[in-house]
């Protein structure tokens, strides 16, 4: 149980995320030093109204399949994401939506519901069973659109797991690249964990994930790409 509960940790961040945009040459910086990551990321901290604005091709209703590379003995995880406009006319993630799928899809049962901040785009709770929740944070993050089909987003996120006993933080930081891929959206991912803040005197990744991933438009759902 409590294995799956830090792979939600981890998976949560992948759709919880947006900002303003970074030069290509930077994020490709980051990539390339992966898996030597540290702290801190060159991410600004977005204010509560920026969210994370997807091209165009991302609209609609998609099965996710996502690879763990590290992992290569462990099924896919299957869930859905969907992506819609906001009130401002902007292609956003429906948060709560695609949380709940990759939740119940880790943990069944065990999940209750998620909960979206409603004054901050950055923020989710996430009730649990057994008197846990999760509260998620986006703390950094950056965008880039290098061409008409490739989109690249890095972000850092706050995880605290809270127990009856002592709470439990994280530090994760995703970078994913997206691009078009026939009728579907092929992304890969790597990530990086970081101890609790202050709990080591270097920021450096204690642990590493990296991530194949294929979206797979659900019928009537989304746009012929």
């Amino acid at each position: 149980m409590e294995r799956r509960v830090w792979m939600l940790l981890i998976s949560l961040t992948i759709l919880l995320s947006g900002g303003p945009a970074w030069a290509q040459s930077s994020l490709e910086q980051r990539l390339n030093s992966w898996p030597n990551w540290s702290l801190p990321a060159p991410l600004p901290r977005p204010s509560n109204r920026d969210d994370l604005i997807y091209p165009e091709w991302f609209a609609g209703l998609w099965q996710v399949e996502s690879i763990d590379l590290d992992a290569p003995g462990d099924p896919p995880l299957l869930h859905q994401a969907r992506f819609e406009t906001d009130r401002r006319g902007r292609l956003v993630g429906d948060r709560s939506f695609n949380a709940t799928a990759i939740g119940r899809a880790l943990l069944g049962e065990q999940l209750l519901r998620v909960e979206d901040d409603p004054d901050s785009a950055n923020r989710q709770i996430t009730r649990l069973k057994g008197d846990l929740y999760l509260e998620t944070t986006v703390t950094g993050r950056r965008q880039d659109s290098p061409t008409a089909d490739t989109f690249l987003a890095d972000e850092l996120v706050l995880q605290i797991l809270h127990t009856p006993g002592a709470p439990r933080l994280s530090r994760i930081e995703t970078l994913s690249r997206y691009s078009r891929c026939d009728d579907a959206i092929c992304a890969e991912q790597w990530q990086g964990r970081y101890a609790s803040p202050g709990e080591s005197l270097r920021d450096q990744a204690v642990a590493h994930h990296h991530y194949h991933l294929r979206f797979t438009p659900l019928p009537g759902s989304a746009p012929s790409i």
